[in-house]
């Protein structure tokens, strides 16, 4: 009888000795996979940690801003309306800005540079581009007094004009600079493709049906992942021409609460229904960040 105790220790002894083997083999095992997964943790606003990119198409009510970082450098596209600017400075300072690599302001309307001068006050800037249009208004002399003080010039893009963003790269679309659309500012509107890897975005500012139709022209491949919606959402931008052409999967629709131009209008949302293009609305979701790591690409909301 002892015999066959000893015999039972003994195994006992050799099958958790062969346990324990086995399940620090399985932890090496999962932690070796878990390397070669990607990282997913959200940083705050909704940004992913690994990401090649962060596009942040920040809340600024019925207007348009845009924060794009990758590797640490950072661009912005247009800064919202001059009442923005508290609550883009504070943004800028919540993602840790330090300086800006390009600043674009799309076109000279108020609620797309009303705040951007004070963005330019606010941080070192290498590159501004405008549209190759002037205003009269206040707002856009404040623009060009800032950008003065800085002592920078304006750069005006040219179509397939290409420049590097950290681990990214960006492609001017438009405007066509053979064109000329009068006092129809939103036509005027920088056209930007983002490019990381498999993954594009179209950011679009207000541009309408005259200069889309040029972006289709312009020999830029404009398949993308991710739409910065035209004109906020509204009809006289993203037409049916310029929609197959990007095949988007999803839309960013910048736009404010009850505003009074009532966009997104209700014949656009359809199009991108139509189109399977899932959309995202600022009125509704607050800040919407769209992420890419080259091959993938999320979206989040600060909602």
């Amino acid at each position: 009888m002892m015999k066959k105790k000893r015999k039972s220790k003994s195994k006992s002894k050799l099958s958790a000795a062969i346990f324990s083997v086995l399940a620090i083999c399985s932890g090496l095992i999962f932690s070796y996979k878990n390397d070669l997964l990607p990282n997913t943790s959200k940083l705050k606003g909704g940004s992913v940690s690994n990401a090649n990119v962060n596009v942040h198409v920040i809340d600024v009510g019925q207007a348009d801003s845009i924060l794009i970082e990758s590797n640490g450098e950072y661009m912005m596209i247009d800064g919202g309306t001059t009442d923005a600017k508290d609550t883009i400075l504070n943004y800028l300072k919540e993602q840790n800005v330090d300086k800006f690599k390009y600043v674009i302001g799309t076109h000279p309307h108020e609620d797309h540079i009303g705040s951007l001068d004070k963005v330019i006050d606010a941080y070192p800037v290498e590159k501004v581009f405008l549209p190759n249009v002037t205003h009269t208004s206040k707002t856009y002399k404040e623009l060009l007094t800032s950008i003065q003080n800085k002592n920078l010039k304006i750069t005006t893009p040219r179509v397939r004009d290409k420049y590097d963003l950290g681990k990214v790269s960006f492609e001017i679309v438009g405007p066509d600079e053979n064109a000329d659309y009068g006092t129809n500012y939103n036509d005027w509107s920088i056209i930007v493709k983002l490019i990381d890897g498999d993954i594009s975005y179209i950011l679009s500012g207000d541009a309408e049906k005259a200069a889309e139709s040029d972006a289709l022209k312009s020999g830029v491949d404009l398949n993308c992942d991710v739409y910065k919606a035209g004109h906020h959402g509204s009809r006289t931008a993203s037409n049916d021409e310029f929609l197959n052409a990007m095949s988007p999967k999803y839309a960013l629709i910048s736009c404010g609460k009850d505003n009074k131009y009532n966009h997104p209008h209700q014949e656009t949302l359809d199009k991108f229904k139509n189109h399977g293009i899932e959309y995202y609305r600022t009125d509704e979701k607050g800040t919407i960040i769209a992420s890419s790591d080259g091959k993938n690409v999320t979206v989040n909301s600060k909602k």
